[in-house]
């Protein structure tokens, strides 16, 4: 096995307030995708402004946010906010959903995007490379936090997570991000200049992601409040089966017909 290797889980502390691992995966995760959309942009003969960037980008940090949370209260633990509602809004309790996520920056993307009068399409392949990145920082983040660990394993790279019990387990936020962080950033960022048509980037996103994420979802604890669901499979998955329909389906379906149907 391998060590854990002990992270203190906030940076610093100035009296009451403290900056956490977790938190700045966050702003590095935004950060790296702010930065590779305005590369893009200063590589291309696209005439998007730089305060249309970041107009869009305000609402998409609130999509992501709002439906991270919301997604995790509906999905993965409903009956104790039920009984606690205002912990819906105590973030720092831990608790967000990618799918919840993922969801409310699409419904806020596309509404800031229209609000600007922008073709959701081409914005959403402009953006979306970057998205893998910081799926990367926040596995990353839950791996300093000890958390989202994996199932028992006798691999020679298990773990003992603080608090997993005293045995060794896969190290699945590594795994995830590696696959749905690093691995699909790549095929994104190749993918960005061979695509045939607008959209095409969008949804290979939304295929490779749901594919990463079901495969190491076979390797990750599912979360005790939820368990699995007709013994088999995790919520993340279900979840993930969801996006991939979503994912074919605009890539071999919508987008074929939007394109042949545009004069």
């Amino acid at each position: 096995m391998i060590p854990y290797p002990h992270i203190a889980p906030e940076i610093f502390r100035i009296g009451p307030f403290a900056v956490r691992w977790y938190g700045m995966m966050y702003v590095l995760g935004f950060g790296s995708s702010y930065f590779l959309v305005l590369y893009q942009l200063k590589n291309s003969k696209n005439c998007i402004t730089k305060a249309q960037i970041d107009d869009i980008y305000f609402y998409l940090v609130l999509g992501l946010l709002a439906g991270a949370r919301l997604g995790y209260v509906l999905f993965y633990n409903l009956a104790f906010y039920q009984a606690h509602p205002l912990e819906v809004f105590v973030l720092w309790h831990g608790g967000m959903s990618f799918h919840g996520g993922a969801l409310g920056t699409f419904v806020m993307g596309y509404w800031a995007m229209k609000r600007r009068g922008l073709s959701f399409l081409p914005m959403a392949d402009l953006i979306i490379p970057g998205a893998p990145i910081g799926i990367f920082f926040g596995r990353m983040g839950n791996f300093i936090n000890g958390e989202l660990y994996g199932k028992p394993a006798h691999v020679p790279w298990a773990m003992v997570f603080p608090d997993g019990g005293n045995v060794g387990r896969h190290p699945s936020q590594l795994y995830e991000a590696l696959l749905e962080g690093l691995l699909l950033f790549v095929i994104l960022w190749i993918y960005r200049n061979r695509k045939k048509r607008d959209g095409d980037v969008f949804a290979v996103f939304l295929i490779c992601y749901a594919l990463s994420r079901i495969f190491c979802e076979f390797f990750r604890e599912p979360d005790p409040q939820v368990g699995y669901i007709l013994g088999v499979f995790s919520m993340g998955q279900l979840l993930s089966v969801a996006m991939l329909v979503v994912g074919l389906m605009l890539k071999f379906v919508f987008l074929p017909r939007y394109d042949r149907g545009r004069p």
